[in-house]
């Protein structure tokens, strides 16, 4: 299964600027790495592929940057060179700026890396104009019937969305599929799994895991207080985030609770949302709203699988669910959320998009009053608002979550 984001990164191939491929570990960035280098073959464009995790590759180019002239073939063409966990280098940021001034014209290089090249704040000012960073998120709803072998069910959401009118027989099926998505999340080793267990285990070794390389890598001192953070973001998904109300409930230092924060977004567990306002002295907040990018992942933070109509969380998950699907579509740094001083409120607010919209999100379509949203349809009558709800779970659903 080829992810959407391979397209776009195929057509970067032949850009000057580096390519970085970031995301959470496991959400398929190797993988990826190897189907573009395929790809290069095939178009008979030179390639070589470098594993950071073999220590004898790393300790040559920690040694110098120029050592990786040594595993090039001579050839007139320009060569594609894949380098997969940069972050393993000492100083990744030097680097790839180095390689980049010295030899844009003659190499190019597609790079994956997480967590601690991230944390580097050098990434972001030495390689500025030298490279585009992609994210790879966790599969999308069409990704995972993919890697399900849903072919059928693929084509009729393709079929869905291509005639306005058409109503699919297999809706129980899609909606079966829907809320599995919901329940485990996009991690593809998740996806694969068939057995129910099987899912939950993957996704707690995942959890646990690869969150302790992310620890280690992001040097965090108190691991039981990061990850208790962790579990307690999962449990207010869609609410304010209260930095001083954190910090009492773990005990630890505002601080301490800044800087966990900021290892989780760079990690791409998390995301904070800002808020939307132009009236300063009636909508400003400074507190974010916080989301977690997998849903998969916050049942398994709260260790809760319960079908999604028998949970008290449903609302809480479904927004969150909501803010995941406009994840792969926007930039999270797109979404905002407005919020009035006397609690008026709407969960996603889109205004710097080429088609700005407002979406609020309602686990039942029977709960919608529109009328309760009116100080924000008057305000701005130039962001159309419009609902989204997993009930009733019909063909026009996938019709509104576009």
């Amino acid at each position: 299964m080829v992810r959407n984001l391979f397209e776009v990164l195929r057509q970067h191939i032949n850009k000057k600027e580096f390519s970085i491929i970031t995301g959470a570990r496991q959400t398929g960035k190797s993988t990826l790495l190897r189907q573009l280098e395929e790809y290069c073959r095939k178009e008979e464009m030179p390639t070589v592929f470098l594993n950071l995790e073999n220590k004898a590759v790393l300790n040559d180019l920690n040694g110098s940057p120029l050592s990786l002239l040594s595993y090039l073939p001579e050839t007139e063409k320009k060569l594609v060179v894949f380098i997969d966990e940069v972050q393993y280098l000492t100083d990744p940021s030097n680097f790839l700026k180095l390689l980049y001034d010295e030899y844009a014209t003659k190499i190019k290089i597609v790079a994956t890396g997480s967590s601690a090249f991230y944390i580097d704040r050098n990434f972001t000012d030495s390689l500025a104009g030298r490279k585009r960073v992609f994210w790879l998120s966790p599969c999308s709803f069409d990704e995972y019937l993919a890697l399900r072998g849903k072919e059928d069910l693929f084509r009729e959401v393709a079929e869905i969305l291509r005639n306005k009118n058409y109503k699919s027989l297999q809706i129980q099926l899609l909606r079966q599929e829907f809320e599995s998505f919901i329940l485990f999340g996009g991690y593809p080793a998740v996806i694969t799994e068939t057995d129910r267990q099987e899912k939950i285990a993957r996704l707690a070794e995942i959890r646990d895991s690869f969150l302790k390389r992310d620890i280690l890598e992001a040097g965090v001192q108190n691991e039981m207080a990061f990850y208790n953070l962790y579990r307690l973001l999962a449990s207010q998904t869609g609410n304010l985030m209260n930095i001083n109300e954190l910090s009492l409930t773990l005990r630890i230092a505002n601080e301490t609770v800044s800087n966990y924060l900021y290892v989780l977004q760079k990690c791409f567990h998390i995301a904070l949302v800002k808020p939307f306002y132009r009236n300063l002295r009636k909508e400003l907040t400074k507190m974010p709203k916080v989301y977690l990018h997998d849903s998969g992942m916050r049942n398994s933070l709260l260790n809760n699988f319960q079908p999604i109509g028998e949970r008290i969380d449903k609302g809480m998950l479904w927004e969150n669910a909501v803010f995941a699907l406009l994840c792969q579509k926007y930039s999270s740094d797109d979404i905002h959320f407005w919020r009035t001083a006397d609690g008026n409120e709407v969960d996603f607010v889109l205004s710097n998009v080429e088609t700005p919209r407002a979406i609020e999100c309602k686990f039942d379509a029977e709960l919608i009053n529109k009328s309760k949203y009116s100080k924000f349809t008057d305000a701005y009558s130039d962001i159309p608002l419009s609902f989204f709800a997993l009930l009733p779970f019909d063909s026009d659903f996938f019709r509104r979550i576009v």
